[in-house]
């Protein structure tokens, strides 16, 4: 069945962002090195995040609050204030970083856009990455964007119904296994993976993919070839 509908994800996909946190967690760790060394704190910092993410859900905010928390366990009474104030800092300087398209990612869209209908299919805080998007100056070439709280099979499965398709006439594009390649698959979709250099551990997944609808492009400007 002829594909209709082309999803991409956004972060580390259409423009960089996990990069952007590694740095933020960096600065973070050398804040509160008088207390322990850099990768404990890196362990702790990562531990409040698995354990709130059902709370805070995905995004620059949860992770200021989870780098909020986990100072204060670090530190104590005695400098948690000075470092829960950095830490928001932190957070701040996190919403406010430049938006850096990927190299092909513009002119892939000119090019499909004509043909196909584009979406952001996309996890995340909505203020952010609505901001995220209009700073891009790429919000134009989509007909949907989609904001998920979580990218589970249920939710491709909804974002499908609202765009009136069936799994085979979409395929998703993005840099993470476990939340853009999987699901897709899993509910009779297609899904390229376009590998980015560095990934969130917690969107790591060790198993290869092995899978008729499934295709791994080094390059995102690749997908011309398979879809064009």
């Amino acid at each position: 069945m002829a594909i209709k509908v082309i999803g991409f994800d956004a972060d580390d996909t259409l423009w960089v962002n996990e990069p952007y946190f590694q740095e933020t967690e960096h600065k973070f760790c050398a804040l509160l090195e008088d207390y322990l060394p850099h990768h404990s704190v890196a362990k702790e910092l990562f531990k409040t995040e698995m354990d709130n993410l059902s709370l805070y859900g995905y995004g620059v905010k949860g992770f200021m609050l989870c780098m909020v928390e986990t100072a204060i366990r670090i530190a104590g009474q005695t400098g948690s204030h000075r470092v829960v104030e950095k830490a928001i800092e932190f957070g701040k300087e996190l919403l406010e970083k430049p938006i850096e398209l990927l190299d092909g990612v513009e002119p892939l869209l000119i090019s499909l856009r004509e043909k196909y209908r584009l979406v952001v299919a996309t996890k995340g805080d909505l203020l952010d990455q609505e901001r995220k998007l209009k700073k891009s100056g790429i919000d134009k070439y989509f007909h949907h964007i989609e904001i998920m709280s979580d990218k589970r099979d249920s939710d491709y499965l909804k974002l499908l119904r609202h765009l009136d398709i069936l799994p085979e006439e979409f395929v998703m594009i993005g840099n993470s296994i476990k939340s853009d390649i999987l699901p897709v698959l899993a509910i009779g979709g297609k899904a390229y993976h376009v590998p980015y250099h560095t990934t969130w551990a917690h969107e790591n997944v060790e198993a290869p993919v092995i899978h008729d609808n499934f295709l791994r492009i080094e390059n995102i400007s690749e997908i011309l070839r398979y879809l064009s």
